[in-house]
């Protein structure tokens, strides 16, 4: 590790301790002021950093927003399971958990049903956001300018306003799929699930025909985990409590 790196590591580690002074910093990583100072302009530069009314250091709201995202990601497939396992006993089709990850899809957690083909699973595995249903929910959940594609605007738009997207060719195979997004604190989408199968078996109109299922199940989950969606299809599909909420402390 180079000793900028190891330097910068140092100050933001002891600012989890609370704010500090330039002089503090400088004593804590062993160096001049004016080489700390370099450092910790260079991360209040990117957000990691940030320099209060009365000169004292704290850490910034882009590792915090970090930290957040990361713990989302982790343990929203705890949260999850249960509910997807319902929905796949339910549906009998293939259920899916995923997050946007670098532009790319990112499937956390897959669940054949009974009347499922065997095939791979998904698990691990990456997928272009823009060629499945699951990945355009996930772009449409994605703040305004960040969303990707100029060309996708209107369809993303769509997304968003019926919450789901569908799709009858994924990763261009013959597979249908109907994907919700999973809301979590403050609204924001922060994966979303699916049910998928066969085209050759399945009819997209035959799958549209579990949209309420899905967007109970996707609903289920982001109230477990602590979001707050407007409850539209929980209607005991999937035993969802929205006034018990997980705790997440």
């Amino acid at each position: 590790m180079s000793q900028s790196v190891d330097r910068a590591l140092t100050i933001l580690g002891s600012l989890g301790d609370g704010p500090v002074t330039l002089e503090q910093a400088a004593t804590r990583i062993g160096v001049h002021k004016s080489t700390a100072l370099r450092l910790l302009r260079t991360l209040e530069e990117h957000g990691f950093v940030h320099r209060q009314s009365d000169r004292r250091y704290r850490l910034g709201g882009r590792l915090l927003s970090l930290a957040h995202r990361a713990l989302e990601e982790i343990d929203v497939r705890q949260v999850a399971a249960p509910y997807l396992a319902s929905l796949s006993e339910r549906c009998g089709h293939t259920v899916q958990l995923a997050v946007l990850q670098d532009g790319e899809v990112l499937y956390l957690d897959e669940l054949a049903g009974r009347g499922s083909p065997a095939r791979p699973s998904r698990i691990g595995r990456r997928a272009p956001a823009t060629g499945t249903a699951i990945g355009r929910v996930l772009l449409a959940g994605l703040p305004d300018g960040e969303a990707g594609p100029e060309a996708l605007s209107a369809e993303l738009a769509a997304v968003r306003r019926q919450g789901w997207a569908a799709e009858s060719a994924e990763h261009r195979e013959a597979v249908t799929c109907v994907a919700a997004p999973v809301a979590g604190s403050g609204g924001r989408t922060i994966a979303a699930c699916a049910i998928s199968a066969p085209a050759d078996r399945v009819a997209p109109v035959e799958l549209a025909r579990l949209l309420p299922e899905l967007l109970c199940t996707a609903e289920a989950v982001s109230l477990a985990y602590g979001g707050s969606p407007t409850p539209r299809w929980c209607e005991n599909r999937c035993g969802a409590r929205p006034a018990a909420r997980a705790s997440r402390t």
